[in-house]
């Protein structure tokens, strides 16, 4: 009966062991995720949210501008077919065109090629016949992927697609402006897709309600602009686009749970304040 007991209260001190151990383990871990929330993004990650931010703006600015060319070119031509944008050789170049109904090919109608400014645009009708099997037909691919999972919406919607590492694909859903005056915010999606446009490995909700502001008639000039951020606790590569798309630019500040960012008017973010934690 003795060595019963004596191994049962062994027992017992090794679960209590046991169970020591893993509330310990569990205290570091929530612990090292609560201080990780605290913990500045560095230098290099909030850079890589302005370049892309910056590209998202320069992709948006030429498919715009080439759809204006195309249009005073040709006004139907190119109804219901797709726009998609590359930077070559530092230069944009638009095409327009469809995707095959097997997914294939991607058959090209229109061509626009970037001028020594900016937003002028050559365009040139390609014969008939002409197709792509390269990232314009990655890139179609893509978008209609990412569509498909984003569903409907009850507003106009604007697409992008920027090259990732790796060859992969980033694809961008945001809202469109409809009023001269107002740049919307929010509602946004970014989508990493395979190289060859077929499947997607990340979704990224960037910003879930659309923030539709429209300028202060008593407000010659505003300072910034301001909004919260709750999905993350860093600025999104749309923040930096609604910076740059305005004209003027205007400072966007960003708090989230743990800082309050600002996006200057060339695309850079610098942190501003740290929040301080609640209990």
């Amino acid at each position: 009966m003795r060595r019963v007991a004596r191994r049962s209260t062994r027992a017992r001190v090794l679960e209590c062991a046991i169970v020591l151990l893993v509330a310990a383990l569990v205290t570091v871990l929530l612990g090292g995720v609560a201080n990780a929330q605290d913990v500045a993004p560095t230098q290099e990650e909030l850079a890589a949210i302005t370049e892309r931010g910056k590209r998202l703006y320069e992709y948006d600015q030429a498919a715009w501008h080439a759809s204006d060319a195309v249009q005073v070119a040709n006004p139907k031509v190119v109804e219901g077919q797709r726009c998609i944008a590359n930077k070559e050789d530092g230069k944009w170049r638009v095409v327009f065109g469809k995707l095959s109904e097997d997914g294939t090919r991607f058959e090209i109608t229109y061509e626009a090629h970037e001028q020594a400014a900016p937003r002028e645009f050559a365009v040139r009708k390609e014969p008939d016949g002409r197709q792509d099997e390269g990232f314009f037909l990655h890139a179609a691919r893509a978008i209609e992927l990412a569509m498909k999972d984003f569903g409907g919406a009850n507003r106009p919607y604007n697409v992008a697609v920027l090259l990732a590492s790796a060859g992969q694909l980033l694809v961008y859903l945001y809202p469109a402006q409809t009023d001269a005056r107002i740049h919307p915010l929010g509602g946004d999606v970014r989508y990493l897709v395979s190289a060859d446009g077929r499947s997607i490995l990340e979704k990224r909700q960037m910003h879930k309600t659309i923030m539709e502001k429209s300028p202060s008639k008593q407000t010659k000039k505003a300072v910034a602009g301001y909004h919260t951020h709750i999905l993350s606790d860093l600025p999104e590569d749309t923040d930096v686009f609604h910076v740059l798309t305005q004209d003027p630019p205007v400072p966007e500040k960003v708090a989230t749970a743990h800082f309050l960012y600002q996006v200057n008017i060339d695309g850079t973010i610098q942190i501003e304040k740290t929040m301080k934690r609640t209990k």
